[in-house]
């Protein structure tokens, strides 16, 4: 198929990491928006880092949504590739992209009316919500390029591509780094300039998509953005997407009640060390999150070709890697884990306390390594509702635990630990049930 790569033939390991190594720059390079964000407008306080923190949650939440397309791009386009029908492949990403169009549109203006009593649930001063809702409406308005992003990507990824997404989100990465601040320090305009250099450099990522397919590479002979949507095609993207999009979905607003918890516990120094220290495990996650990704795409052509030794081989290799890169998170975070912390905010008393959230969040990376890794697996097959429920389920219990292990004497660190043992059961159970379906699954 034109502009693609067949992963159906050839050296396991060697295409596995030149689809897993872009993929997993890509999320670096997304995570570090948020993280070049704090790094400077930590140098304004922990109140203004806590002023963008509890917008980043929403901006999470927003991301978790955008999967759906994402993943639904994944999935229907590479299957579509490895059973060599192009026109099913045209045909889905045109329709990931207006899908994703219209959840922008729909969800900015939301977001853009209910800012005020959204961000009001973390009962913060009046001076940190205010600087919050107005980082959230400049934010919002830059929807359709970030969803029509993660659309790009997901097609991209999905043909074999995923180093075109890395050199396209490191422009937009770049853009955002000098950006930071000139519109922080030298304009002077605090939160609201992080937000309008994230703004242009999403911006200026999106064109650059737009650019490549049109006139760089006809990706599948060109296909158009936006359709009127079919039923059959739409069906499948949401049955595909819909859980992946529900559970991360449904972990940002269990991380909005987390962090309403902290700040409870521990006022903007509690919130600010959730969101802080949410970014820097983020380290860890898009890291595993760029092997699982790679492995549903290899997975996913070659489910549909039928070549199930590959995709176990696969599966032991990515295994494999995010292993020890597991135990190297556990390391770093629990004996340096304030060193790293103060990277982002330079205060003592924030460096203190993220360094103990660091610490006890540490314990748990191995398992959140093996969660990711299978949930890869499962998408590849089409299997997205398992790792939903697993995902559903503990996350949904990690409030229930925070205020229990809050009220017998851990205080703000009970929070950490309802997080961090949450993430050890999930792990476990992605695991056990992989096993349970293996034979099934790969027969």
């Amino acid at each position: 198929m034109q502009g693609t790569k067949d992963l159906t033939n050839g050296p396991i390991k060697r295409q596995l990491f030149n689809l897993a190594m872009p993929i997993m720059g890509t999320s670096f390079i997304q995570m570090a928006y948020s993280l070049t964000d704090m790094a400077w407008v930590g140098r304004l306080g922990s109140e203004a880092v806590a002023a963008i923190g509890a917008v980043g949650i929403l901006a999470w939440m927003t991301s978790s949504i955008a999967l759906l397309t994402k993943v639904g791009s994944e999935v229907s386009v590479a299957q579509s590739i490895g059973a060599k029908n192009e026109e099913d492949a045209r045909c889905y990403s045109s329709h990931n992209l207006t899908i994703g169009l219209i959840m922008a549109i729909c969800l900015g203006a939301l977001l853009f009316i209910l800012a005020t009593p959204i961000l009001g649930l973390y009962k913060l001063e009046a001076s940190i919500t205010d600087n919050a809702v107005d980082y959230l409406r400049i934010i919002v308005t830059a929807f359709p390029f970030v969803f029509l992003s993660y659309a790009f990507t997901g097609i991209h990824n999905a043909a074999g591509l995923s180093k075109i997404p890395f050199y396209i989100n490191g422009m937009g990465l770049v853009i955002n780094m000098i950006l930071d601040p000139v519109f922080i320090l030298v304009f002077k305009w605090g939160t609201d300039g992080a937000a309008w250099a994230t703004w242009l450099s999403q911006g200026a990522v999106c064109f650059a998509f737009v650019y490549q397919l049109k006139v760089r590479n006809k990706l599948l002979g060109g296909f158009p953005f936006f359709v009127r949507l079919k039923t059959q095609y739409a069906k499948r993207i949401i049955r595909l997407g819909l859980p992946v999009a529900l559970l991360n979905t449904l972990f940002a607003i269990i991380n909005l009640f987390m962090g309403r918890t902290a700040s409870t516990q521990g006022g903007h120094l509690g919130l600010m060390t959730l969101t802080a220290g949410g970014q820097i495990e983020a380290i860890a996650w898009n890291t595993s999150q760029g092997f699982s990704t790679a492995l549903s795409a290899f997975v996913a052509q070659n489910y549909a070709a039928g070549k199930k030794e590959r995709i176990t081989g696969a599966y032991h290799t990515t295994l494999a890697m995010t292993s020890i890169l597991g135990v190297f998170c556990t390391l770093l975070f629990v004996f340096w884990g304030s060193e790293v912390f103060s990277l982002i905010v330079p205060e003592e008393e924030a460096y203190i306390a993220g360094g103990i959230f660091l610490r006890i969040d540490g314990y748990s990376m191995l398992f959140m390594m093996l969660e990711i890794t299978m949930q890869g697996l499962f998408y590849g097959t089409g299997r997205t509702m398992p790792p939903a429920v697993i995902s559903i389920t503990f996350n949904s219990l990690r409030i229930p635990l925070a205020v229990i292990l809050s009220s017998i004497g851990l205080g703000i660190n009970g929070v950490w630990w309802a997080i961090s043992i949450s993430s050890m059961f999930k792990g476990l159970i992605a695991f056990i049930w992989f096993r349970l379906l293996q034979q099934k699954m790969l027969k």
